[in-house]
């Protein structure tokens, strides 16, 4: 073996072999770093995507996507409308509570206006009437000065006019000043002409 060695020939051929030995180590040292960032590369490229969780994709799943994306624009697009006729529900509701509440103020302010006797208070109304009207003008405006004007208006409409124009005719003397009585007159006038009674006519 030695003897081998030592021959030209078989020195030539070792050196030969271990520098070829030596040449190939060293690729495999500088290559690799090369090949890993390489391997790292490729993975990136073919690795699915983390939020879609598939790694392969087809011409029919791309028309199942817009399928689902034109069903989800046709839902936002019901779904607005259905809140635009809420809208107007709601916005047609609040005009109607509104008109209700004028019509309830108008019906409040007509009824203030207008005095009507009832069937049970009628007796008493025309006994108070009869003993008013036994009275002189200025008497009777006395004695009304202290009534509220519903009171007034139905006693005024049980007496005959021959005894109600005197006592209008007492108020508007103005007497003292006292211009407030002769606004009361006209008002009284006002809703005596308005008045309803529940009781048949004769």
């Amino acid at each position: 073996m030695m003897a081998r060695i030592k021959s030209p020939l078989a020195a030539t051929a070792l050196s030969f072999l271990l520098s070829i030995a030596m040449g190939v180590y060293l690729c495999i040292q500088a290559a690799g770093p090369m090949l890993e960032i390489a391997a790292r590369s490729h993975a990136k490229v073919v690795a699915p995507k983390e939020n879609d969780g598939w790694d392969f994709w087809t011409i029919e799943m791309e028309n199942l996507s817009n399928d689902l994306k034109e069903e989800r624009a046709r839902l936002h697009k019901e779904a607005d409308a259905l809140d635009q006729r809420q809208a107007r529900i709601d916005a047609e509701a609040k005009e109607m509570d509104r008109v209700r509440g004028d019509i309830e103020t108008l019906r409040k302010q007509i009824g203030d206006k207008v005095t009507e006797v009832s069937a049970e208070e009628a007796k008493n109304i025309r006994s108070l009437a009869q003993t008013y009207s036994t009275l002189s003008p200025h008497g009777a405006v006395a004695i009304m000065r202290e009534m509220d004007d519903a009171t007034v208006v139905k006693i005024l409409s049980q007496m005959k006019p021959d005894v109600v124009g005197p006592i209008f005719e007492e108020m508007s003397k103005n007497t003292d000043g006292d211009a407030p009585l002769a606004r009361r007159a006209a008002i009284l006038s006002e809703r005596l002409r308005l008045m309803r009674s529940s009781k048949p006519s004769t």
